[in-house]
């Protein structure tokens, strides 16, 4: 099966969903999974049959990183 970005996250078979432990649990979270064959699976948790974004393993290992070094703080806080 071919995974595209759009589908919906429950046509994606993945052992489990995962948020983080930070998450305040009111439902402003996304939840991250293994794709069979490679990659990550992102979904908003808000809407677990909704769409999902792909991204490959160096993808989603480089925004790790980078919201790791605080590369993304400023956009969290001109949201607020």
């Amino acid at each position: 099966m071919q995974f595209t970005n759009g589908m919906r996250a429950s046509e994606i078979p993945v052992e489990r969903w995962v948020k983080s432990a930070a998450s305040a649990g009111i439902g402003e979270c996304v939840e991250v999974a293994l794709v069979p064959g490679g990659g990550v699976a992102v979904r908003n948790s808000r809407f677990p049959d909704g769409a999902a974004l792909l991204f490959t393993k160096a993808e989603m290992t480089a925004f790790v990183a980078g919201a790791g070094a605080g590369e993304f703080d400023e956009l969290v806080a001109r949201s607020a």
